[in-house]
């Protein structure tokens, strides 16, 4: 019999649909994959065989009554540990929330639920999800399978590392400076990060976030393929009225030319010669499918916008972080309160309702650059995934840390969405690209994803490297 856990989400789903395999089984398959691998990656740092059964058992009954079990029957996901799943903790990696336990799940966890899904475990993080990295003091560090010497990305580090090696085929995540996308790009998988408002949002166990936090945060989806991609988006974009942001769009928008613009080097930022390499293939791959592709020298500032995603991030509430970083300990989250310290002492007073402003020059400015453009490729990251750790090799290490994520951290200060697709690796090293289009347009990012995807991308899910 096949190994449940390396089929596709729309595959598995199918099948249980169709009674070839029950829901009990592919759980069975499920938690046998994650007590084989987990203890050596660490990406799953909660999760109950119990439940796990109930769950799959109702979508079985389901299905014996006839009934529609949801688009994802019966399929495996995984959930981040600063994501409320009712009755678990919702520890954001720090020892300050690890007996926060929540009351009900966020309506993005309650989205899965409804389409079927089985929660399967949750997944690690750094602590308040602050880095590109993935450690802590309550859960430990998470590994990446397809490499332990690199990092696994962050935040959503353990959520990428879970899906790459066959634990769950959909992993929940988020993402306010690239903690979709970084991890995807890190691990070898892919990644969406959908426009502001797609995927609603809630956590009851904690009290409302800033502004900044509102307008920039969002929950997304990794997998192995862009159909899975497509597949658990489409079910956690469903409404809930717990989320005053979540904008009622339309999946697919109007038709577009099959036309894809690449700029290498966004804001004058360095990438390495493999990024360059990658982005240039994607553009031949997306011109093999029928697709005009064409290259500029620039976008609408990426510096700027850049500037505002931390102007909205640190401005308000930066004291408060620094003290819970300081209570709790870990050496990662006070780097990065050090590293950010000086641009927050330069930052006005009225720093927030200047940036306010500025978002929506900036938001009219890439609206009308996408009017022309409607598929944009860039850079994930100006390097290829870095060595774990890189962030902790003082200053130097930080900052340029911080650079090469400029794209990452530029983008959600407009509320753009932003798809990672990995295309390959490099000896031992993922390597990949990141697929923009305008407000609500994530299926013409996933259009040209999975047209970039067919001609080849790594293997997965793999066993963890040694």
């Amino acid at each position: 019999m096949t190994e449940l856990w390396r089929l596709s989400a729309t595959e598995l789903a199918r099948r249980i649909r169709t009674r070839e395999v029950s829901a009990r089984e592919a759980a069975t398959d499920a938690l046998a994959r994650l007590d084989a691998v987990n203890p050596r990656i660490n990406a799953v740092v909660a999760h109950d065989p119990a439940q796990v059964y109930e769950q799959a058992d109702r979508v079985d009954a389901a299905i014996a009554r006839g009934e529609d079990p949801g688009p994802l029957a019966g399929v495996p996901v995984t959930t981040k540990i600063n994501v409320d799943q009712a009755g678990f903790a919702t520890t954001n990696g720090t020892v300050l929330q690890k007996d926060l336990i929540a009351p009900a799940n966020s309506p993005a966890v309650d989205n899965l639920v409804r389409a079927g899904a089985v929660l399967l475990g949750r997944t690690n993080s750094p602590t308040f999800a602050l880095r590109w990295f993935t450690s802590n003091q309550v859960h430990g560090a998470t590994r990446n399978p397809r490499n332990a010497s690199l990092t696994p990305g962050g935040s959503s580090g353990g959520a990428a590392a879970a899906v790459t090696a066959g634990i769950g085929q959909i992993a929940l995540g988020t993402d306010i400076g690239g903690s979709v996308r970084y991890p995807a790009y890190a691990c070898g998988v892919h990644g969406l990060r959908p426009s502001l408002g797609r995927i609603p949002a809630f956590n009851a166990s904690s009290p409302e976030r800033p502004i900044g936090a509102q307008l920039m945060s969002g929950a997304g989806p990794m997998a192995r393929s862009i159909d899975d991609v497509s597949l658990a988006f489409t079910a956690l974009a469903q409404p809930d009225m717990r989320d005053p942001w979540w904008v009622p769009a339309p999946f697919k928008g109007p038709d577009a030319p099959l036309r894809a613009t690449i700029c290498l080097r966004p804001g004058g930022m360095t990438i390495a010669k493999e990024v360059e390499d990658a982005l240039l293939d994607a553009g031949r791959r997306l011109a093999d499918a029928g697709w005009t592709v064409e290259q500029i020298d620039d976008t609408p500032s990426m510096r700027d916008a850049a500037e505002v995603q931390e102007r909205l991030w640190l401005g308000d509430g930066y004291p408060a972080l620094v003290d819970a970083v300081l209570r709790d300990g870990d050496p990662g989250a006070r780097a990065v309160v050090e590293g950010v310290r000086a641009k927050v002492a330069a930052m006005p007073e009225d720093v927030v309702s200047k940036s306010l402003v500025r978002r929506t020059t900036l938001a009219r400015q890439w609206r009308l650059f996408f009017a022309g453009h409607p598929v944009l490729l860039l850079p994930v990251s100006g390097e290829l995934p870095f060595a774990d750790g890189l962030d902790l090799q003082g200053p130097e290490g930080f900052q340029r840390v911080w650079e090469a994520q400029l794209t990452l951290r530029a983008l959600p200060a407009v509320g753009l969405p932003g798809l990672v697709v990995s295309t390959g690796m490099v000896n031992d090293v993922p390597v990949g690209v990141q697929i923009v289009a305008g407000h609500y347009r994530e299926d013409l990012c996933l259009l040209a994803g999975k047209a970039i995807e067919a001609r080849g991308a790594p293997p997965s899910p793999i066993d963890p490297a040694a």
